[in-house]
């Protein structure tokens, strides 16, 4: 079937287009054209003025819909969650382990690759977030879990068969050499719960290190003598930064600073989302400890930030309301460039011919109407 997208604001290469349809036959964008040039037979969708964006792309997504990824590591557990988050407009994501035992990484791993086999909507791989952390930068994460990155660990998290598997760890607490062997088997490393000081990092970034995982959150800041790995992020051209816009994680003017020292193709959006993403019961267990939401926020017992009850959706508006970002840049930091990040940018993260039809339509205040992954 074709299908012609018309009367609506396309997002073409970062900028919004009027007056273009876009032609979706199968799993594919066929083409991009004046709706003079809709094809004959094409069942058109009039999208009443939305903007049309490419579908966003999550690299952080621990839970939702209720249920939590470390609590039940299965293919039924990622399809869950995969739902909630489609109602937000995203259309691939990654399920993310926080530290665990490394037989739960495997479990993860597992489900991952059979959810891709089994055609979940999607699923784009796997993020390990941990256990390989500094237990100094620990956040929300059990310190019991957090173990150095050994043999096994390696064996452990370069298992996955199908699609892209995203590591955070603590560059000081493994090696140089360590994270160049796990980019050389096509794992993409990010820095995250780190202390490290800026030539640590630095050198991490020498070898192969490409990202940092909520920057700002749970890492050594700037300072005027020690840079820290906040200094490394900004001062490095071509790393990716993830940014938890959500008000609480970073003051927006801190964001902001950011955003000018740093190339904005070079930012992406991510939700750090627990199961209370597309729940009315926002409170949850994690790891034995009970996590409330309030006024929008996830805090344990003890009010230490435990992810977020942030979408993909909100997390656009709240870079315009914010930071101040356009909405055409807004809506690439939440697509194009996590599918840079991820190394699959020639498929995803765009609206032209030949890229997947993953699409979101949204209202002009950026309400997500509707949501396609692969045209369906």
């Amino acid at each position: 079937m074709t299908i012609a997208f018309l009367n609506c604001r396309t997002l073409i290469d970062d900028t919004l287009v009027d007056g273009m349809t876009v032609i979706v036959e199968g799993e594919r964008i066929a083409a991009v054209v004046p709706e003079a040039d809709i094809p004959a037979g094409a069942e058109r969708r009039d999208l009443n003025g939305a903007i049309l964006a490419p579908g966003f792309i999550d690299t952080q997504v621990n839970g939702g819909g209720g249920v939590l990824f470390n609590d039940a590591p299965t293919v039924e557990t990622i399809a869950t969650i995969g739902a909630a988050h489609r109602r937000y407009g995203t259309t691939g994501f990654l399920p993310t382990l926080i530290s665990d035992d490394l037989a739960t990484v495997r479990e993860g791993i597992r489900a991952v690759d059979a959810a891709i086999e089994a055609g979940v909507p999607g699923v784009l791989g796997i993020h390990i977030e941990g256990p390989f952390l500094n237990v100094d930068r620990k956040g929300i994460h059990d310190p019991d879990k957090i173990i150095v990155l050994d043999d096994e660990g390696f064996s452990t998290v370069t298992g996955l068969k199908r699609g892209r598997t995203l590591v955070t760890l603590a560059p000081e607490q493994t090696s140089p050499a360590m994270i160049a062997r796990l980019v050389g088997t096509g794992v993409i490393v990010a820095a995250g719960h780190t202390d490290g000081s800026y030539a640590e990092i630095r050198a991490a970034l020498d070898h192969g290190l490409t990202g940092f995982t909520h920057l700002f959150n749970a890492m050594s800041p700037l300072t005027s003598r020690e840079p820290g790995a906040v200094g490394a992020a900004l001062d490095d051209e071509d790393c990716w930064c993830g940014l938890i816009v959500d008000g609480r994680h970073v003051h927006p003017a801190t964001l902001r600073i950011a955003l000018k020292a740093k190339r904005a193709d070079r930012f992406m959006l991510v939700t750090d989302a627990m199961p209370s993403v597309g729940q009315t019961d926002k409170g949850f267990m994690l790891q034995g400890h009970r996590v409330e939401v309030i006024d929008g926020v996830c805090v344990n017992e003890d009010g230490t930030l435990a992810g977020s009850d942030l979408d993909m959706a909100q997390a656009v508006r709240n870079t315009r309301a914010m930071i101040g970002v356009s909405i055409a840049d807004a809506l690439t930091m939440a697509s194009r460039n996590p599918a840079r990040f991820l190394g699959i940018a020639e498929s995803h993260g765009r609206i032209a011919a030949g890229w997947r039809a993953d699409l979101v339509a949204l209202s002009e205040d950026g309400q997500p109407l509707a949501t396609w992954i692969g045209g369906r």
